[in-house]
Formats: structure tokens, sequence, C-alpha cells
């Protein structure tokens, strides 16, 4: 941990701080470290089905051999979803770096406490994300 930073705010500290304490340094730190900490259990997460897959040899039952299959599609499709969220890990933090986090990249206004403890990889206010899903709505999105 840095040692120029104390000790992270807790999530209540967070949601009463003041307005103008909005993306201050403390609460940049606390969602710096849940993004990495987010991001260390999904390549955690992916060590572990490499692994998993590369100790499973071949089943000779037929039968076993569809359900480990199975199973294992649906571990590669879980692990291409956190792949997927990787990505937004990486652009969050990069975000952090810029001073473009916590920022609606549409509006502009902050997008809130609330919704990036739910969502740290949020990149539009609630007002501007429901603007959007109406509009894919609209257009048979």
């Amino acid at each position: 941990m840095n040692a120029t930073v104390t000790k992270l705010p807790t999530e209540q500290e967070l949601l009463a701080a003041p307005p103008e304490e909005y993306m201050s340094p403390a609460q940049l730190a606390f969602f710096r470290h849940r993004l990495q900490e987010e991001m260390r259990q999904l390549l955690e997460n992916a060590h572990e089905t490499t692994t998993h897959l590369q100790e499973n040899e071949a089943t000779p039952d037929p039968s076993d051999r569809a359900s480990v299959e199975e199973e294992h599609t649906l571990e590669l499709r879980v692990r291409d979803r956190e792949r997927k969220l990787l990505k937004k890990i990486e652009e969050a933090l990069a975000r952090i770096d810029s001073g473009e986090y916590g920022w609606c990249e549409e509006t502009g206004e902050p997008i809130g406490i609330g919704r990036l403890l739910a969502r740290p990889t949020a990149t539009l206010s609630l007002e501007a994300q429901e603007r959007r899903e109406k509009l894919k709505k609209m257009h048979g999105g």
C-alpha cells in the first residue's frame, strides 16, 4: 500500500462524504484498490480454470466425457465474461489515472458513489444508462 494514503475509507464513509469530496484522492484510492482486488480475483480464477482443464485427462466413458465437456464449456463461457470484465477494469483504472473516473462519459455529471460501489466499472450515470437502454429498445436492440 502506498505510504501517502493512510487507511482507505469504508463504503459507509464514502456514502456519507460531502459532495465536495467526490472523487477525492482517498475515494480514488478506495476504487483503485477495489478494482485491483477484483482484477486479482479474476486472474486467479482464470489460472484455476487453465489448471483444471489441463488436469482433466480423457474419460473413456462417453456419458462421463459429455459431462466433462459440458462442464468445460460452461467454465470457458464464464471465463470469457470475466475476460470482458477484466478489460473494463483496466479501462476504469486508466480513467482513475487520467482523472476521468467517476464522471459520466456522456453528460460529465458525477456517476455517484452508490452506483460506483455497485458497479465500479460504470462509465455512465444511472440516468444516461437508462436513456441508452430506452434508445436501444426503441431501435430493436
